[in-house]
């Protein structure tokens, strides 16, 4: 397949047996979308099917079979818990749309026991996994992932996923989850997984949206470890982020604080400062659909006349599932 060209696109969806994660029952699809974010509960989907049988909660996987002179690709685009069908009758014709959740969602509604924490010195994965022991999709790890430098207390409401959450944060590591609804924990994302550009790879519509976010950049920035904190200002009279060019104070707050080897709290603070004062360049297109970028995957994007000349992170994600399979996306510059 050469996904930069065109492709005719089928779509259908299987009921998953949440015990051996295998397929059972086929389930005839009419339309729908899949969306993907970087946080919470990183996917979900709407999809519009006939004849559903309502009333009980069920896995389903959604997949994209794409045909292209020959060639052919199976891609699993989707597995969650599908949940609260809404029913559209007409006559004799029914229609249903299925509300569809992260295999996350298992995890977002366990609440941990009070007093739970994470000791400092455990293996940040190895913690996840036993958070996210609820889930009936398999959890793998890729790579080495580094211990916990702090020990980590749930607070109020905490729930498993939440807590595994700021493990994530702590390790500085990524989560995804892939079509076939299987957690994957791996560092973040060091080379590109695709290009784009208006000569070979020219996938993007025209219409491109460019945003040069510097409002919400920090002049003072206060770093909190256990009981040690440091404060940095940046009152430069040269600097366009200032307090002194600015005429206010924009603070920010970080208490999962990542010291370099022989870095004072101080030291991190000023640096921190530094890196979080960087203007963020935020785009948003619509592009033909490629199924080796995900969420968190780099792009790099060779629009020179559009502002976008460089890496960009992928930070969400709309697959419509419709004609090209069309893909909404956001990046961000890094």
């Amino acid at each position: 397949m050469k996904w930069k060209n065109g492709f005719s696109a089928s779509y259908y969806a299987y009921i998953v047996d949440p015990v051996s994660w295998r397929e059972t029952k086929k389930i005839e699809i009419t339309g729908g979308s899949i969306t993907r974010t970087e946080e919470g509960l990183r996917d979900s989907a709407d999809i519009q099917c006939t004849k559903y049988e309502s009333g009980k909660e069920r896995y389903i996987r959604v997949y994209l079979d794409a045909k292209q002179n020959g060639a052919a690709s199976h891609v699993p685009l989707f597995t969650g818990l599908a949940t609260s069908p809404a029913r559209d009758i007409d006559g004799f014709y029914e229609t249903s749309t299925i509300a569809c959740y992260s295999v996350l969602k298992s995890a977002d509604d366990v609440l941990l026991q009070r007093g739970y924490y994470v000791p400092a010195g455990s293996n940040g994965a190895e913690v996840i996994r036993d958070l996210l022991s609820c889930i009936p999709s398999p959890l793998e790890v890729e790579g080495q992932a580094p211990d916990l430098q702090t020990s980590i207390i749930a607070e109020e409401g905490e729930t498993r996923r939440s807590m595994a959450e700021k493990v994530l944060l702590a390790i500085g590591w990524r989560m995804r989850i892939d079509g076939l609804g299987t957690v994957r924990l791996l560092p973040k994302a060091s080379e590109v997984s695709a290009q784009f550009d208006p000569v070979e790879e020219d996938v993007l519509e025209p219409t491109i949206e460019v945003e040069y976010d510097w409002y919400s950049c920090p002049n003072v920035l206060r770093a909190v470890q256990e009981d040690l904190s440091a404060v940095a200002r940046d009152d430069s009279p040269d600097s366009p982020l200032s307090t002194v060019n600015r005429g206010r104070e924009v603070w920010a707050e970080e208490t999962s604080c990542e010291l370099n080897s022989g870095e004072s709290i101080s030291e991190y603070a000023a640096r921190r400062l530094k890196e979080l004062q960087r203007i963020r360049l935020t785009a948003s297109y619509d592009r033909r659909y490629h199924p080796d970028v995900l969420v968190g995957d780099l792009v790099r994007l060779r629009y020179p006349a559009q502002g976008l000349d460089g890496i960009f992170r992928v930070t969400s994600q709309s697959v419509e599932l419709a004609h090209g399979a069309k893909t909404s996306e956001e990046v961000e510059a890094v």
